[in-house]
């Protein structure tokens, strides 16, 4: 296929007028479009389609109606990073904790604490071998004043992981949580602490929000997208407020559920926190939108972790 020929705003405004988009204000919309890319902004319109082969829209399809859906997703997005902060913190505390007391401060490098899985890409290579190749160039990388200080106080000698784990992203803690032996008993100590009776329902949920996480870091949209990791639904005992009752498909597929995971999570690790608060506040304030396409549906509000 040939590539397309780059289009001015006016043009963008023309072809969206062409396929049924209504203007309020086409200033402002002329505004929105040199600061917001359309194909960022396409996202938020690709639902109220009329016909997806041709592109054209809905009737009453209002470009007003696309940037309050954008700001809403914005918002949306801030208060689950708060979330996910509050998480990520609390898994990276406990796990340093736990393992360094049992194991030592280089737990981390002991293969014996890890299950001995190739990579897929690559079966000469462990997953802990290559966590630890991730984990080691967050550490050549980062800027922070304790481990500028540790590389250069002790050159090529490995740092404690209470240093070394604090850089490490989201992604590279899961992978060592998922990949640490299943027998170990500081496996199971930390997904008690995080409100989960069993390890591999604590892997799940934290691939699950980790899959959140970065879309959040790119600025990408969580309004009206299939998740592609989603997280057990039905966990063994739980320790507070849960689901009620199994959820519609759709409500997995959705963010609903990661959400979902993300309240009781919170909830664990950092009681009186106000993360439901502003989900539903922000709810109240944007009643026009259809936020059964995040999978806010069924009653969803009868579960009793959203009461």
């Amino acid at each position: 296929m040939a590539n397309k020929t780059p289009s001015s705003i006016a043009d963008q405004i023309a072809l969206l007028k062409q396929r049924g988009m209504l203007f309020n204000d086409e200033q402002s919309a002329h505004h929105f479009l040199e600061n917001i890319s359309y194909y960022r902004l396409k996202g938020y319109w690709w639902d109220m389609q009329a016909d997806i082969a041709l592109h054209t829209l809905k009737p009453n399809t209002y470009f007003e109606d696309i940037i309050e859906r954008y700001n809403f997703d914005r918002r949306l997005r801030l208060i689950l990073f708060d979330a996910i902060e509050r998480i990520e913190i609390a898994l990276r505390t406990k796990m340093i904790y736990h393992l360094s007391i049992a194991y030592g401060s280089l737990w981390y490098l002991d293969s014996n604490l890890f299950e001995t899985i190739s990579l897929p890409s690559n079966p000469s290579v462990t997953i802990h071998q290559n966590t630890i190749i991730e984990l080691k160039k967050e550490f050549s990388r980062s800027q922070e004043i304790f481990i500028k200080d540790q590389r250069n106080r002790y050159p090529n000698q490995d740092a404690d992981s209470w240093k070394i784990l604090e850089v490490a992203s989201m992604g590279t803690l899961s992978k060592f949580y998922k990949n640490l032996k299943h027998q170990l008993p500081e496996k199971a100590t930390i997904a008690k602490e995080m409100g989960l009776n069993l390890h591999s329902e604590l892997s799940s949920w934290l691939e699950a929000i980790t899959y959140v996480r970065n879309i959040i870091a790119h600025h990408s949209r969580l309004w009206s997208r299939n998740m592609v990791k989603i997280p057990i639904e039905r966990i063994n005992n739980p320790k507070s407020d849960w689901l009620n009752s199994a959820l519609l498909p759709v409500q997995c597929k959705k963010p609903f559920l990661i959400i979902t995971t993300m309240i009781y999570v919170c909830n664990e690790v950092t009681p009186n926190h106000q993360i439901k608060k502003k989900i539903l506040d922000l709810f109240t304030t944007s009643h026009n939108l259809p936020i059964y396409k995040l999978g806010f549906l069924n009653n969803w509000q009868k579960h009793p972790i959203w009461k």
